[in-house]
Parts: C-alpha cells; sequence; structure tokens
C-alpha cells in the first residue's frame, strides 16, 4: 500500500510558525457554565433554582441561554420560544443584559490574565490558555485550572467548567466532560484512547448533517474515525477531511493565539413580527445603525465595508455590501455619518424586497488594524434579541 498523502499541520499564519513542532504544551480551555442565565441568577435571587432562559418570549423569540434547571427540560440556546415554553410550561423568560454579562466576562478575563498572557477568547464566556509557562511560577496546568475556577467563583459568584489538556481540541472537549462546575484533564498520551470512545457529535464542527453523513459511512465514534484513511475523508469529506483524520487521532497543532484579528463589528435583530413596508424598514434600519455604531466606537476601530443582511419569511438570506475606496475622502468608513448613508443606500437599493423579512444586521467589516490598535476582547457578532 502507497503511502498516505501529508497531513498539513494546523499553522495558519506567521505567528503560528512555532506550531509545527511544538513540544508538549499546557493548554487549559476554560467555559462558563450556563453564563447568561447564570448571571441572571446571581443577581436576581427569585431565579434561583427555577428554569430560566434569557431572550424573548413573544411568538417570534428566541433562547439565547437556558438554565441547567431549564435545560432538564430539553430547553437549549436558539430554540424558538414557543417550543422552549412547550417543553418547559414553568420557564421563566428575562430579557439580556449584555452590560452586565461585559462586565463579568471583564472580571473573568482579569483572573486568566492574572496566571498568563496567552489567552485567547472565544466569547465572552469561554477561552484557550496557554499556562506551559504561567506567571506565578505554579508549573502544574490542572492546579491552575482549579485556582482559576476557584477565582472565578470568588469574584463573580459564577461556576466555571475546565478541560485541562496538551492541545486545544482536547482541552475543549474536556471542558465540556464534566459540566457544569467541573474539570477533566487528559494527559500526555491518553488523547487518542480517549478520542475513540467519544460520540461522533462531540467532534467540534461536526453537525447533525455530517454527523448522519459519517453514520451511513459506519462512523459513529472517534475510533470507527480513526479506522479511515484519509483518502478515505478527503472524497467524502471535502476541506473538513484533514481536520477530522488528526482529530481523531488527537492531534492538534494550533497555538493559543493571544491575539485574534477581529473580522467584523455587527449586530442583527429578529422581529416579533415579519416587516414589509419600507417606511418600518426604514425605522428599523435607524434603530441597528445607532446600536452598532456604539459597538463600533467602543471597539476603536474603523472599516472599508458595510453590509446589510436580511432573513425572509422563508429563512433565505440576502446580503448587500459596499465597499468604500481612497477615492472617498480617506477610503475607510471612520464616522456615523458615513455609516448610515451607506447603510442606507443598501437598503434603498434592496427595495421593493421580494417578501417580507423576519431578520435585519449590519456589519462593518474590512477592519483596520493598526500595530497601536488593542486586540479585540470578544470576536463574536452580537445578536440584538
Amino acid at each position: 500500500m502507497s503511502a498516505a498523502p501529508p497531513i498539513p499541520d494546523d499553522d495558519d499564519g506567521p505567528d503560528g510558525e512555532h506550531a509545527s513542532s511544538p513540544g508538549l504544551r499546557k493548554i487549559i480551555h476554560v467555559d462558563m457554565d450556563a453564563f447568561f442565565a447564570s448571571v441572571e441568577q446571581r443577581d436576581n435571587p427569585e431565579l434561583r433554582g427555577k428554569p430560566v432562559a434569557v431572550g424573548g418570549a413573544g411568538g417570534r423569540g428566541v433562547v439565547a441561554a437556558a438554565s441547567y434547571e431549564a435545560r432538564k427540560f430539553g430547553v437549549k440556546s436558539a430554540m424558538p420560544s414557543v417550543t422552549a415554553r412547550r417543553r418547559c410550561p414553568d420557564l421563566i423568560f428575562v430579557r439580556h443584559r449584555f452590560d452586565a454579562y461585559k462586565e463579568a466576562s471583564r472580571q473573568i478575563r482579569a483572573v486568566f490574565e492574572h496566571h498568563t498572557p496567552h489567552v485567547e477568547p472565544l466569547s465572552l464566556d469561554e477561552a484557550y490558555l496557554d499556562v506551559t509557562e504561567d506567571r506565578l511560577g505554579i508549573g502544574s496546568a490542572t492546579r491552575i485550572a482549579e485556582l482559576i475556577r476557584q477565582e472565578i467563583k470568588a469574584k463573580t459568584q459564577l461556576t466555571a467548567s475546565a478541560g485541562v489538556s496538551y492541545n486545544k481540541f482536547l482541552a475543549k472537549i474536556a471542558s465540556d466532560q464534566n459540566k457544569p462546575d467541573g474539570i477533566c484533564v487528559i494527559r500526555p498520551g491518553e488523547g487518542a484512547d480517549f478520542v475513540a470512545g467519544l460520540p461522533i457529535r462531540r467532534f467540534h464542527g461536526v453537525g447533525p448533517k455530517a454527523e448522519e453523513k459519517m453514520k451511513r459511512f459506519g462512523i459513529e465514534t472517534g475510533g470507527d474515525l480513526a479506522l479511515k484513511d484519509i483518502e478515505f475523508l478527503r472524497a467524502n469529506f471535502g476541506s473538513f477531511a484533514d481536520y477530522l483524520y488528526r482529530a481523531a487521532r488527537g492531534i492538534d497543532l494550533r497555538p493559543v493565539r493571544a491575539h485574534r484579528v477581529r473580522k467584523s463589528v455587527g449586530g442583527e435583530r429578529t422581529f416579533s413580527e415579519d416587516k414589509s413596508s419600507g417606511a418600518e424598514l426604514r425605522d428599523t434600519l435607524e434603530d441597528i445603525i445607532g446600536i452598532v455604531w456604539e459597538r463600533i466606537e467602543n471597539s476603536k476601530t474603523r472599516g472599508r465595508t458595510v453590509t446589510l443582511k436580511v432573513k425572509f419569511t422563508d429563512f433565505q438570506n440576502m446580503t448587500r455590501s459596499k465597499s468604500v475606496g481612497p477615492k472617498d475622502g480617506s477610503g475607510w468608513v471612520e464616522d456615523k455619518e458615513t455609516f448610515a448613508r451607506i447603510s442606507r443606500e443598501l437598503l434603498l437599493d434592496a427595495l421593493p424586497l421580494a417578501m417580507p423579512i423576519r431578520l435585519m444586521g449590519l456589519t462593518l467589516s474590512n477592519l483596520d488594524h493598526g500595530e497601536d490598535e488593542e486586540p479585540a476582547k470578544d470576536s463574536a457578532q452580537l445578536s440584538l434579541l
């Protein structure tokens, strides 16, 4: 049999150059437990021990987060509120308070940075930490993870779960293993065996459709996946194949990137009722312009491309974009007036719409990442529920 084609490493940028021969890293993935819902229960004692959902309770509302009491009934994030209410008649809906979540996230980030400068936030409530060389000289990643969980609890009255391992893939899987308020450690030499017993759905990036396809090939666990060679995976899963091949063997060479660059700033709004008239769409757009521009100002950045997104009642998406260049003054969208003007032009060009819409959003991308600019702390787009 001929040798399998080489598997490229995970390095996708110059700052990951050392990833090709990283040695043994000590990686922690910290994930807050039911973060938004836990903040609400912390701040309102009447909600403690009760099924809580953060989000809109109306007909078009969506669950943004659910407490563990609600999850016992099958309530999940991104679930329509009417479905959640059907599953849990006693479910208590509360409106989001992003300022409270961001403040808690700031406190949690300070705990991370007390132990290491190598912090890669994934969202407000989770991050990777490289503690191969920690600031306090503790040396043990497991001990550091326990201290971090204790410090978060003391400072925020919230619980966190942690995964500890020698790469990011394993650490992230481990953090979910003993939730809530738990820790899981996968030591060197244990990765492949640990992954072999995992349901394939636990692999990051494997959604329902990919899971269904894999099961048709007899792939139900990490062990089943490891039996497939790279030619088979590339023939059936395309660009996803190399990741699957490595993951099935517990391999991940990606470094923790402490300065991940924000790719866009934006927000979107889901309506309680469909909107179709030009007047109400223009009014809605003005609201979104104001909210998104505030986020742009807070991020202390500027960009070149404005994108309008709408989702029709049949769930099909439509986007319209416009970029500025040197002929447009500075070549950047750097004030609210310019952002608003381009946003209005994009909507005007799209009217009349083919059918009513259930969602509208705006994004500024092609951002300016100057050398003196502070890296973005949260690259996830914030939905305006």
